[in-house]
């Protein structure tokens, strides 16, 4: 009916291991291909890691082996596109697993459609952030704030982005983040410039807003067991 918009879950998962919000991921595609589930977009934060993308240069991790094992920081190889990128505490970090058979059959308006929900996130708080052709991801300035990797199975979509609210930006002096060396990684805290910086939480219901009005879905607070365990009417 004119106006109606499709449900997405929402889910929440805080303070996740790498590996395993990657599994999680994997089966619920599994599930959206089928048709056993709505649109999902998962919110999580990791622990310390690098992610190397299909593309990724292995040079474009600038520490040794010694330095990210005491530093606890894992390497893990992943089949998003994309080159190197660090995930920490202090990010929301997004996986929008959507059918994009329904979001127009468009890999390149589903990454412009990603950064426009981040763009709008961040006006939330009054940091003016764009886009930066043919660089994929979200600026402030000339700085990067968030970045952007996809991946795609029989066009349901998975991995996806990652927004600086408050991490360690000395982390992202152990690699060239996205491949890139001339660019320098921001967050919204040093946006802010000494404004109070939002709770992690607070951000992550502002992208799930936004989420919901660039994607046209209407956002549905649920769990990753509830989830897994729907099945839609129909297949």
């Amino acid at each position: 009916m004119p106006g109606h918009r499709n449900l997405c879950s929402l889910i929440r998962l805080g303070l996740v291991e790498y590996r395993e919000a990657h599994s999680l991921q994997k089966e619920l595609v599994r599930k959206r291909q089928l048709g056993e589930i709505h649109d999902t977009l998962l919110l999580v934060e990791h622990p310390p890691v690098l992610t190397l993308g299909r593309r990724a240069a292995r040079e474009n991790i600038l520490a040794p082996a010694g330095r990210l094992e005491e530093l606890g920081i894992e390497v893990v190889e992943v089949e998003r596109g994309g080159d190197v990128t660090y995930h920490g505490p202090g990010q929301v970090v997004g996986y929008p697993v959507i059918d994009l058979r329904r979001h127009g059959r468009d890999l390149g308006l589903f990454l412009r459609s990603l950064e426009e929900v981040l763009i709008r996130a961040l006006a939330a708080y009054g940091i003016e952030a764009g886009r930066q052709p043919p660089m994929t991801g979200v600026w402030t300035g000339q700085e990067k704030i968030a970045a952007i990797g996809i991946a795609v199975s029989r066009w349901v979509s998975y991995h996806g982005f990652c927004l600086n609210v408050a991490p360690d930006l000395g982390h992202f002096s152990l690699i060239n983040p996205c491949g890139i060396r001339d660019r320098a990684v921001t967050s919204m805290a040093r946006a802010l410039d000494g404004g109070e910086v939002p709770a992690r939480e607070a951000v992550e219901d502002e992208v799930a807003r936004a989420f919901g009005e660039v994607f046209n879905l209407e956002m549905k607070d649920g769990t990753a067991a509830a989830v897994a365990e729907t099945a839609l009417p129909g297949g």
